[in-house]
């Protein structure tokens, strides 16, 4: 695997990590190490920047779908300073995924992320 693929998967795991982070000072350090100063995320529901908006939209996130984790379905693929992945929100209880969606990042020189442009794939009724 080459260094540049690398690093795509590295700043991907970083993101959930930001996004499995159960403790709101495990989240905000998570997040600080994911994400520049003035990062952005941007979905059909959201549109934050900063790392304090960033781990508030987490919370919020955790907060809705308690016993849930983020994880990746299937692959990184990226080129330059951009890469795209799916991700599912999967139900520790019985592996059920009602939400998945497709990200795609832009990161900075030193691999943290810039931007997040999510794309909601499947989302439970009246979500």
């Amino acid at each position: 695997m080459s260094t540049t693929a690398h690093r795509y998967e590295d700043a991907v795991t970083r993101y959930f990590e930001a996004w499995n982070a159960e403790d709101p000072a495990a989240r905000a350090k998570a997040v600080a190490a994911a994400w520049t100063e003035e990062g952005g995320y941007t979905d059909p529901l959201a549109d934050v920047s900063g790392h304090e908006e960033i781990a508030a939209l987490i919370a919020d996130a955790r907060e809705q779908f308690p016993g849930f984790a983020f994880r990746l379905a299937g692959g990184v693929d990226g080129h330059h300073d951009t890469a795209r992945f799916s991700w599912e929100l999967v139900s520790a209880a019985d592996g059920s995924a009602p939400v998945a969606g497709s990200d795609v990042i832009t990161l900075d020189a030193q691999g943290r992320i810039e931007a997040v442009l999510g794309f909601l794939d499947r989302v439970p009724a009246g979500t």
